[in-house]
């Protein structure tokens, strides 16, 4: 599917005044899909027919993100869960699997959390992590996102381009597996609609997020009420083989799936491998 479909088969909801992009499609148990920084819920669509013919899928562009309204403020972990609290209570769906990467799996911490603390309008029933920053302590950022983090982030936010994107694709990705010309046309298609390629730096203060509310977020995962899975591509530079490594000391009873040579982006490097731990974990 090329992007400009998906974006056809999709709709907008209306969140506090902002515009959000959301699409859903399939049959059959509710699995809600959580994208990453810095893309958009495009990241899905290798393994969307598959998951279409298993599940009700339903994705969404997080604000700040992709098709989603971008503007000039702070972006809150916090935020990005309501907006997903008050998307599933549109669709009317009450509980739902959940598969998120990298941001995505922050904001996933964050809607688990509320369900142990009451205050999720649905329920989750398992949680399936890819590659992302679970403990702030083994997150080694790419030295473009420390800058950007930085107080000169925002005079370099005017010379990201999509060659500063493909150089960082292809430093996260597995050596075997690298982005095709087209994955990077479409990550920076998504990252530079709306002119959201100049809020970029904004968007990263996740990373303050992730240390201020560590204790909250871990808890959250050490103490969930539903099965957890990692699958994880060990050669990710950012939140690999030491990731894992973390989440095996501090996650009681840990499920992980690790996957030799793949990097960051698991669901577009390996789908068939992704698809296959998906299946298991839900359906067995």
């Amino acid at each position: 599917m090329q992007l400009s479909q998906w974006r056809s088969s999709g709709q907008f909801l209306s969140v506090n005044n902002q515009q959000i992009f959301h699409k859903t499609q399939g049959k059959g148990p509710v699995l809600l899909l959580i994208h990453g920084y810095p893309t958009a819920s495009f990241d899905w669509v290798k393994l969307w027919p598959a998951l279409t013919s298993h599940f009700r899928c339903v994705t969404l562009d997080m604000l700040g993100f992709g098709f989603s309204c971008k503007a000039p403020k702070k972006y809150e972990i916090k935020e990005q869960a309501a907006v997903i609290n008050e998307l599933m209570q549109h669709l009317n769906i009450a509980s739902a699997h959940v598969l998120s990467h990298d941001y995505g799996d922050t904001v996933a911490q964050e809607l688990m959390a509320r369900q142990l603390e009451g205050n999720l309008a649905f329920r989750m029933e398992s949680l399936h992590l890819l590659n992302g920053g679970l403990f702030p302590e083994t997150h080694q950022a790419l030295l473009i996102q420390k800058l950007l983090l930085s107080p000169i982030g925002v005079l370099l936010i005017r010379f990201l381009n999509k060659n500063a994107i493909r150089k960082s694709m292809h430093n996260i990705f597995g050596p075997n597996t690298p982005p095709s010309d087209q994955d990077i046309n479409d990550s920076w298609a998504l990252i530079s609609e709306n002119n959201g390629h100049k809020y970029m730096h904004l968007l990263l203060d996740y990373m303050k997020q992730r240390k201020q509310y560590r204790e909250r977020w871990v808890s959250a995962l050490q103490n969930a009420d539903v099965p957890v899975r990692l699958t994880a591509g060990m050669a990710d530079p950012i939140s690999g083989a030491h990731m894992v490594e973390r989440y095996k000391e501090l996650i009681p009873n840990a499920d992980t799936v690790e996957l030799a040579h793949i990097g960051h982006y698991p669901q577009i490097e390996s789908a068939e491998l992704v698809l296959e731990s998906v299946l298991e974990l839900i359906e067995n």
